[in-house]
């Protein structure tokens, strides 16, 4: 019976380790999202799920919805803005990119 425990427990360590790589790495990808964003996320995560003893997916849900919340939560508006200002301007410039590619025939 106790392997039957510790394949449960493993079980729900394997749960818990891919719904935290998946929140961190949907988390990077919002606009405005540094480390020291993605670091104090993990920290609030892993604070909360020890204090109360819950597995992540239990307590906040899907790792994708839950990474918007947090980077709503955690990113400043200003630098949310900048953040997208920039991502159009970068998508601007490789669309240009690829125009200026097709024209000369690259």
């Amino acid at each position: 019976m106790a392997k039957r425990v510790r394949t449960t427990d493993a079980a729900r360590d394997e749960d818990r380790e891919k719904w935290m790589a998946r929140f961190q790495v949907r988390l990077a990808t919002q606009p405005g999202v540094d480390r020291a964003v993605v670091l104090q996320a993990v920290k609030d995560v892993t604070a909360h799920c020890a204090l109360t003893g819950e597995q992540p997916r239990t307590a906040f849900g899907d790792p994708d919805a839950y990474a918007v919340q947090a980077a709503a939560r955690l990113v400043p508006t200003n630098r949310t803005a900048r953040a997208k200002r920039h991502d159009s301007l970068l998508d601007t410039l490789e669309s240009i990119g690829r125009r200026a590619q097709d024209i000369a025939g690259l």
